[in-house]
């Protein structure tokens, strides 16, 4: 027995190699491998179509001008003749024995079909094409027809026989797969794909097994996991695909769902939280306090917490809230119901600005509670550290505010009860685990992690689908919308006699570039060269500029900053390190240059620094005149909209979840081969509310009809990467 027939013996077909498909072999194995991760023939079988071609119907010659130049259509045609065409136009003699090939530029082939003739055209391998296509013969053309020199043509079609016409390559509705020029300068073509799935599937159809258990099934109405391989690659007609792209899209977001669910399930069950039943003198101290009411928002949501933290369970909740929707105020009132029932709080923020901003905030908040709060960044004296330390772990500090200088191994807590986390996608997992080890007797904190930036609802429920989510939707009583306007960059005069009215009325603005230095591929305005215009228009001593952005040093940027906090600078110039957090109730005006290279996420954050004090704000978006349609678009709707969830989710359907929050698509928790969260947001309420109903049933899936979810479970393909979470 040859080396070959005792691999294929003993490998399943799905589990082979993808270089001993038929028509693969090494080099396009390892092709396949780099631009595709495909490294099985099962592998293969996953990579789905992402749209079809109706290759069913024969366009008639006639009728193609008609169909417009961007329609993919397909031809039958009779060759009439073919000419070759060299250098400046001249023809290459195609009479002589050896016709001089290397000369040929380009290959002309009239075809005609009855209704009328047009040009095919090949400017690769134009020997081959040559000697196939012979006057009189009949072939398939296939491709986007264009109009050159008054005839139409069509560039490099496909060509097939007519043989061909009932294979699965040429009938019907044709999948296009993902694709990338390597693999097509590699020879891996459309074409080829169907054919290399076209043989995958004639070697392993009859070796897929079911995923999903009858019951699951029966109550979805699913069609089998063989019916919708095959018709996902090759439908039998259009209902037959719906069918399958249901299944498919069903179980991916269910098992998903599943995961996440049960992962809720036993840590809610097998992390016992630290009981926090009493809301104290120190939380009514601060409630009984405030100069203005909560909103009803606020108020639910401090509910919420105070449920999670008096349960017995863990909390591990996730608390969503616009730019000003007053998180800050429900992580101080958490804190102190941990601190009321003797635990110690943490609030972490990711920049040394942003704590030192909530520090102050903060201290302001619990004057009339007689709480103690300290604050621990990176920039600590050793004098200053030495008595925090000591503070935690004695427990005379009640509440500290810091960065990643909270996780080092020197800060104890003498009873940490718990950790708020803000902005939590900007620490690492395991930065976030090490608060862990925080409390001696190895028990979990409860644990808040906050975010300003709105997460459309069926992200949420995927990156955060095995926590509870809270959301602040509604803003504080006084807080006026920020008025928004896009302006192209040749009115920036007008731009800047609006920020000199502004600032002649004590206000300030920020100023807010994309790029640092000059980018020769980047033909934007950036911050060196808008930081010398803002100067020369706005001169001292009438007016004081500060510039910020994310080269200098932390001592630099805080000068810098703090002049502006304080009032010192009437415009702070800056790239997007202030985006997150920073809070000048005296800046009314936020100029955001060239807006139409920001997502709308990150206009919506930036604009999110205005607007926070009492008048009147604005925010002025100003654009390239070569925008495009898309960037536009989303130009509108910020001036349409200041609902952050609403931007969320339009951000989301314009730019495909993996862009949010200037992640690539790798960057998300798990990898969706067919489903789409912006796309399938119904599907994925289906899916859930059908996992939450199994496990309901069966939380441990211990049941035998649930072996095979159990089992689908345990190949971790649907496994979170703690993106979220602390535990």
């Amino acid at each position: 027995m040859t080396e070959i027939d005792y691999f294929w013996k003993n490998v399943s077909n799905l589990d082979s190699d993808i270089q001993y498909l038929g028509g693969v072999g090494p080099k396009r194995a390892a092709l396949l491998k780099a631009e595709l991760g495909i490294n099985t023939i099962g592998d293969l079988l996953r990579v789905y179509p992402f749209r079809y071609i109706d290759r069913s119907r024969f366009v008639p010659i006639a009728e193609i001008a008609d169909t417009g130049e961007s329609a993919l259509v397909q031809v039958k045609a009779r060759v009439v003749s073919r000419t070759l065409y060299g250098p400046q136009g001249s023809i290459v003699n195609t009479d002589v024995p050896k016709p001089l090939w290397n000369a040929a530029k380009r290959l002309s082939v009239i075809v005609e079909d009855g209704s009328g003739q047009m040009e095919m055209v090949f400017f690769k391998g134009v020997k081959w094409v040559w000697q196939k296509m012979l006057p009189g013969s009949v072939f398939v053309f296939f491709g986007r027809p264009s109009v050159f020199g008054g005839r139409i043509n069509m560039v490099h079609p496909e060509v097939d026989p007519p043989l061909a016409e009932g294979s699965v390559l040429q009938n019907g509705l044709t999948g296009v797969y993902p694709s990338t020029e390597k693999l097509k300068n590699g020879g891996v073509t459309g074409k080829v794909m169907c054919r290399l799935q076209s043989g995958a599937l004639a070697l392993c159809l009859p070796e897929i097994k079911e995923s999903l258990p009858e019951y699951v099934l029966t109550e979805n109405a699913l069609c089998s996991l063989q019916y919708a391989i095959r018709n996902i690659h090759f439908p039998a007609d259009s209902y037959a695909l719906q069918k399958a792209t249901r299944r498919l899209k069903f179980e991916e977001l269910f098992y998903l769902q599943l995961s996440l669910l049960k992962q809720k399930y036993i840590r809610s069950h097998g992390n016992p939280g630290l009981v926090m039943p009493r809301v104290g003198a120190a939380f009514n101290a601060l409630y009984d306090s405030l100069p203005f009411e909560l909103t009803g928002a606020q108020k639910r949501v401090v509910r919420e917490i105070f449920e999670d933290m008096r349960s017995g369970h863990q909390m591990n909740r996730l608390l969503q809230g616009d730019v000003g929707s007053g998180k800050t105020m429900v992580a101080v009132m958490s804190a102190l119901l941990a601190v009321d029932n003797g635990c110690q709080a943490c609030i972490m923020a990711p920049t040394e600005v942003l704590t030192r901003q909530h520090y102050a905030n903060i201290s302001r908040l619990l004057a009339p509670t007689g709480v103690k709060c300290a604050i621990l960044t990176g920039s600590s004296t050793a004098k200053e550290r030495r008595e925090i330390h000591a503070g935690l772990e004695d427990g005379t500090i009640n509440i500290i505010v810091g960065t990643h200088a909270l996780l080092e191994d020197n800060v104890v807590f003498r009873n940490l009860g718990l950790a708020i986390i803000d902005e939590q996608h900007r620490f690492g997992v395991d930065q976030r685990a090490r608060l862990w080890a925080k409390r001696s007797d190895g028990s979990a904190p409860h644990v808040l992690v906050m975010t300003a930036t709105p997460i459309p609802r069926t992200l949420a429920m995927t990156v955060y689908g095995d926590l509870d989510v809270s959301i602040i939707d509604e803003l504080p009583p006084g807080r006026k919308p920020v008025k928004t306007t896009a302006i192209p960059d040749n009115r920036k005069s007008a731009v800047y006699n609006f920020m000199r009215r502004q600032i002649a009325l004590g206000r300030q603005v920020f100023v807010v570039y994309p790029l640092i230095f000059e980018s020769e591929k980047l033909d934007l305005n950036n911050l060196e060269l808008g930081y010398e215009e803002i100067v020369k228009y706005f001169p001292l001593p009438d007016y004081k500029v500060a510039i910020v952005h994310g080269r200098q040093t932390g001592e630099v940027k805080n000068f810098n900053m703090d002049a502006f906090v304080a009032g010192r600078a009437d415009i702070l110039v800056s790239t997007t390190v202030i985006e997150v957090g920073v809070d000048v109730p005296n800046a009314s005006v936020m100029v955001i240059e060239s807006a139409q290279r920001f997502g709308l996420s990150q206009l919506h954050q930036l604009r999110g620094r205005v607007g926070r004090g009492a008048d009147e704000s604005y925010c002025v978006l100003v654009y390239d005149f070569k925008t495009s349609k898309e960037a536009r678009e989303r130009l509108e709707l910020m001036c349409r909209t200041n609902d952050g969830f609403e931007i969320a989710e339009e951000d989301m359907k314009m730019r495909g979840p993996g862009d949010l929050e200037g992640t690539a698509q790798s960057g998300l928790p798990v990898q969706l081969g067919i489903a789409s969260l912006a796309r399938d947001g119904l599907m994925l309420n289906e899916a859930r509310a059908y996992a939450e109903k199994v496990l309901q049933a069966d939380p441990k899936l211990e049941d035998p009809r649930n072996a095979l979810l159990a089992r689908e479970l345990r190949k971790g393909k649907y496994d979170i990467k703690d993106y979220s979470k602390i535990s």
